[in-house]
């Protein structure tokens, strides 16, 4: 049996694969990542100190040590840092993702590494799967309303190896009927929502406080100008609500197509499916991680393009700069440059990367 740190966030799913890995014979111990604390106010709900008393509570109910671990500079500088940097830079950066592979299998991996820990084990809706040769792969939950696979895309080997997914083959009311038959009091407590462990902050109220408004013209796909904007980093493509244009025609609305850097224009255009100018074939994927087997020649996988998007088939090719070609079968809508693209098959995550390069239809 292996000596655990469970990533300890205060909701029912860390919770339950604690009392797993525990029932499982494992010598546990809870961890809570103190990655935020909003200390200047921002509006919204930051309940990190409540998080912090449900998961002790969890912890004592367990009978299992607990720990509180100060990751808060870490979590500024990988996480809010490349946040930021990505939305000025006119992209749209994903946190959930870098945070898994930044702080709990990251900083918090190595936290658990140097204190003589195996393993760390999550509450991720993602299943882990040891080959013959030693290796593991990481393949989706088997919940498929619940899957986070998707988030773990830029996992590697070496934190694949560590890591643990005690709740991956169970359904999200399996998991609440677990906590409740063994008391604990994170049973009924709701999903937390929002920024990766920020909490509730809409992330318009985020960027606003961190980033200055930077007003310019709305332009429509002609160039006529049709509103103004107060910053293109609080915008993203396929936004339909939200920039304040009206349509003058009846039962189309206006939708952000695309973002001029340069000239500071948000563009935006009719929604009529393939002629808005949002859809796409073929796109280029960047800063690429494989958490096993990486793709060497070109090859026909499956593609998710974003976390609640269905996976699609595409066909996958090495470019010499190291990135990689995607083309996929079917059009896709409002791909952003910043997003991330995991690659899967037959129910495997293969691995992932950035959006770097949108082609269009």
């Amino acid at each position: 049996m292996a000596k655990v740190l469970v990533g300890l966030s205060g909701g029912v799913d860390s919770s339950v694969a604690a009392a797993i890995l525990q029932q499982q014979g494992h010598e546990v111990v809870g961890g809570y990542m103190k990655n935020w604390i909003n200390t200047e106010n921002l509006p919204g709900d930051c309940p990190w100190e409540q998080d912090v008393e449900d998961a002790h509570a969890v912890a004592k109910v367990l009978g299992i040590e607990f720990r509180v671990i100060d990751l808060l500079d870490q979590y500024k500088e990988r996480i809010v840092d490349y946040l930021l940097d990505g939305y000025q830079k006119g992209i749209t950066p994903n946190p959930d993702v870098y945070c898994n592979r930044e702080m709990k299998f990251g900083v918090f991996l190595d936290y658990a590494l140097s204190q003589g820990f195996d393993s760390v084990g999550t509450g991720h809706y993602a299943r882990k799967r040891v080959r013959e040769d030693g290796t593991s792969d990481i393949l989706r939950g088997a919940d498929t309303n619940k899957d986070q696979s998707y988030f773990l895309a830029l996992m590697e080997q070496h934190q694949a190896s560590r890591a643990l997914f005690p709740c991956g083959e169970m359904q999200k009311p399996e998991v609440r009927d677990l906590a409740a038959s063994l008391q604990l009091p994170t049973a009924q407590k709701k999903d937390s929502q929002g920024i990766c462990f920020i909490g509730n902050i809409k992330m318009g109220d985020f960027l606003s406080h961190y980033v200055p408004d930077r007003p310019g013209e709305i332009v429509d796909t002609e160039g006529r100008v049709r509103g103004r904007h107060r910053g293109l980093h609080l915008y993203t493509l396929g936004q339909r609500k939200g920039h304040g244009v009206a349509s003058p025609r009846e039962g189309v609305a206006y939708v952000v197509v695309g973002k001029d850097q340069e000239q500071n224009q948000l563009i935006v255009g009719y929604d009529e499916g393939e002629t808005s100018g949002l859809y796409t074939r073929r796109a280029q994927v960047g800063s690429v991680s494989w958490v096993n087997r990486p793709i060497s020649t070109r090859r026909k996988v499956e593609a998710q393009p974003r976390y609640r998007a269905k996976g699609e088939p595409v066909w996958v090719t090495p470019l010499e700069n190291g990135g990689y070609e995607v083309e996929f079968i079917r059009p896709q809508r409002a791909l952003t440059p910043g997003q991330i693209c995991a690659f899967y098959e037959n129910g495997v995550l293969l691995g992932g990367g950035v959006f770097e390069k949108i082609e269009g239809v």
